[in-house]
């Protein structure tokens, strides 16, 4: 008994050291791992914690900006700001430019363009050329072949510096450099015209509803006849240029007479004067004048087109 009992004593001393080799040789199996194993739960919880953390991150700073009293006044006083600032640039702008005041001159249609061509080459038949209203406002140039427009102006300077450079084509005198000064030169005489008028109504204080807009328009309805003239040329050579050009010119000319003697004189009559008076016959000779350096600016920007 002795003797069984002390075997199976030493059987078991024998047996604790080897699970102790054991036991430390997996625990230095798992320690000696290189990476970590993540084919587990673990990336779960990961994901877990950043979806957790993401909004409280993303969030907070947003949150901050939004409820933070003195960011929403700033970015009021910055929108009251920029709306002032709009509002103060509309008012300086329509001041010298009215942009509210220039759709009315380009409400036009092919009716309209068609009869006022029709009726600044032939001006001679027209009877009525007083200006249409409508509750003391001037309908649009659709309604009235009498009211001005920009649109024929604009349309007829445009097309002009097409055919100057067409012309000057033909005599092998083409450059983009020329075709700028022709354009350049023409708009500078245009504006030179119509500030001298304007000079001229202030010298002799003549109480007009004519804008500046108005004498624009008036202005650059010459280029439609110098067109005429230097097309003429071009087909037919320099007597159908010249033919051409003083009947444009002639016509021009009785149209501006017509057109601004409602404007300038009819004021005088209103004015209760005399319509022989020394003022009236100012008013009068500035009508002229106008009428008659139209067909002189015709002549001096297409004369040199035609060879």
């Amino acid at each position: 008994m002795d003797y069984t009992a002390s075997q199976s004593g030493f059987r078991q001393r024998k047996l604790q050291p080897d699970m102790h080799l054991r036991n430390s040789s997996g625990e230095g199996s798992e320690g000696s791992q290189l990476f970590e194993d993540t084919s587990g739960a673990t990336p779960v919880q990961r994901g877990n914690r950043n979806q957790q953390a993401g909004p409280q991150a993303a969030g907070y700073p947003g949150q901050s900006i939004l409820s933070d009293p003195m960011s929403n006044l700033a970015m009021a006083y910055g929108s009251s700001l920029a709306s002032q600032g709009r509002e103060m640039m509309d008012k300086n702008l329509d001041r010298f430019i009215p942009i509210s005041k220039l759709k009315y001159y380009f409400a036009v249609d092919t009716v309209y363009v068609g009869k006022k061509l029709g009726l600044l080459v032939f001006p001679y038949m027209h009877k009525n050329w007083e200006v249409s209203y409508q509750q003391d406002i001037p309908v649009a140039p659709r309604f009235d072949v009498n009211a001005p427009d920009l649109y024929i102006p604009a349309m007829g300077f445009i097309t002009y510096v097409l055919v100057a450079g067409l012309a000057l084509g033909t005599q092998n005198k083409f450059s983009p450099e020329l075709l700028g000064v022709q354009a350049s030169s023409a708009l500078v005489w245009l504006i030179m015209e119509v500030l001298a008028v304007l000079l001229s109504l202030y010298l002799v204080t003549v109480n007009t509803d004519l804008t500046t807009i108005d004498l624009l328009a008036f202005s650059g309805y010459k280029y439609v006849g110098m067109i005429i003239g230097v097309v003429a040329g071009l087909l037919f050579g320099k007597p159908a240029y010249y033919l051409s050009l003083l009947w444009c010119c002639a016509a021009i000319f009785v149209f501006m007479i017509r057109t601004l003697r409602l404007k300038l004189l009819s004021e005088a009559a209103a004015e209760g004067q005399l319509v022989r008076g020394a003022r009236n016959q100012l008013r009068m000779y500035l009508t002229m004048s106008i009428a008659a350096a139209q067909p002189i600016f015709m002549y001096w920007l297409t004369y040199h087109l035609i060879r």
